[in-house]
């Protein structure tokens, strides 16, 4: 039996585990203001709020809700745009009609839910802050500067938020129903009498579902599930031994707002704006990344450039393995069928090292890449390349980790002519095809040009001779 609450009501639900949170609440509640779109969690359209206990805070997320399990709504509390309406619009509803930030009307509801998450962060209050939180949300008709004059507005209503209390003075300035106040210890009691549940430990294993639910949405509705993103063993981030050390169900954004994460990558926040959107951001693990194998997956190219590794588990045993040794072939992983990601493990690079990730795509947000790329690069004290990590996605049937690259360079100075050879060698080991997202000759001139950059911060005048020539 899954239990949670949709907005004021206490759910029981006997209904499968995969089945979908967004088909429940029109489907089997009649809450019609979430609105199905493209079902991939793209277009923002089913778009709603899931409450949950952060560090024993209560947090609310923006989530898709055509990719989210059932049984991940177990113990949260789900807010569809029902569940803000009160008899007066709210401060953000408000701002989207008078903006005009609607017209036809339906991704207007995604768009809301998105910006009640804004309003709801208790640090978010930055016209920029705004405009970010609905990277997830598309709109046929508008043209999205009405939906920014919205923005504006929201931002400058939340200028007074106090970071305490946050909830109780939105509920006063009328952004949200009375009945939040109470939400926090309702949903205490709740998982308070469901931890004793425990979880299941046999069939599919899931974790955000954003890949599976795209790829595999029958199966995951009829299958037993192993849920995993929930699982407290498989959360947090810290460091040891000089080791950063990752739970596999650490989401995209859990790790984004780490401060152990930020210390590491200076450039982090650049990076994963890169990676999908908010709402998918929030929902997808990194290992569940990591299993999709897919060619192109943002995660993976950048943990293959810290040469980073992964630890495998079953009933019976433990290992670890190199992510470069994991991917054999095209979604081919070293991996049995009964064993899960339980940790991503990477040394701490040094203070001296410099990190890039890259990404091209037809969209800056919210789109897949035609060529991803990530790096680490060491120097010595002579200006020889003393550690160099370098992977690409879009290039190969799986994530590469360019090794023949990376051993041509070690030991060389980044030079005009080194990179020009390194280059050489590279378009060697990649095997682009083409496709919807490029030629194959457009890839390796993606990958030319983002192998480049990686050097930006290292040789600048040896990288405007390169792109000069």
């Amino acid at each position: 039996m899954i239990q949670f609450i949709l907005n004021e009501q206490l759910i029981k639900t006997p209904l499968p585990p995969g089945s979908t949170v967004l088909d429940f609440v029109r489907y089997q509640k009649r809450l019609m203001g979430t609105k199905i779109g493209c079902r991939e969690g793209d277009c923002g359209a089913c778009t709603l709020l899931v409450g949950d206990f952060e560090n024993d805070k209560l947090v609310y997320r923006s989530m898709t809700s055509c990719l989210m399990p059932l049984i991940n709504a177990q113990g949260k509390h789900i807010v569809t745009v029902e569940g803000i309406n009160m008899k007066t619009l709210s401060p953000v509803q408000q701002a989207m009609m008078d903006t005009n930030g609607t017209q036809c009307g339906f991704c207007t509801i995604g768009f809301v839910m998105s910006f009640t998450g804004f309003v709801l962060h208790e640090e978010n209050k930055e016209y920029q802050k705004a405009v970010e939180c609905v990277d997830g949300n598309i709109c046929r008709c508008t043209g999205y500067k009405s939906i920014e004059r919205a923005a504006a507005v929201i931002s400058e209503k939340v200028n007074d938020k106090p970071a305490d209390s946050t909830i109780d003075w939105l509920v006063k300035n009328e952004f949200i129903p009375a009945y939040f106040t109470d939400i926090k210890t309702r949903l205490l009691a709740l998982q308070n009498s469901l931890q004793s549940n425990g979880r299941a430990t046999d069939g599919l294993t899931i974790g955000g579902g954003t890949d599976l639910n795209v790829q595999k949405h029958q199966i995951v509705k009829k299958s037993a599930l192993n849920n995993v993103f929930d699982s407290k063993s498989l959360k947090g981030i810290r460091i040891g031994n000089n080791q950063c050390i990752i739970g596999a169900s650490v989401t995209v954004t859990e790790c984004s707002e780490s401060k152990l994460m930020q210390d590491i990558f200076p450039n982090l926040d650049k990076h994963i704006k890169l990676v999908s959107s908010t709402p998918i951001r929030n929902m997808a693990t990194l290992a569940g990344n990591l299993v999709n194998a897919s060619p192109i997956g943002d995660i993976t190219v950048f943990l293959l450039a810290l040469d980073a590794a992964v630890v495998l588990n079953n009933k019976n045993s433990s290992r670890t393995i190199k992510l470069k040794d994991f991917y054999k072939g095209y979604k081919q992983l070293d991996k049995a069928a009964d064993e899960i990601i339980t940790q991503i493990l990477f040394d701490v690079p040094s203070a001296n090292a410099v990190f890039n990730f890259e990404k091209v795509c037809k969209r800056t947000y919210l789109d897949i890449a035609s060529v991803n790329a990530a790096g680490l690069i060491q120097l010595d004290e002579k200006g020889d390349i003393e550690e160099l990590h370098l992977s690409a996605g879009g290039v190969a049937p799986y994530p590469k980790y360019l090794s023949n690259t990376i051993a041509f360079l070690k030991g060389k100075k980044p030079t005009s002519s080194v990179l020009k050879e390194a280059i050489q060698v590279m378009n060697d080991e990649i095997t682009p095809i083409s496709d919807a997202r490029g030629t194959a000759d457009y890839k390796r001139l993606l990958l030319r040009q983002l192998f480049l950059a990686h050097f930006a911060n290292i040789e600048e005048t040896v990288l405007n001779d390169l792109l000069i020539h």
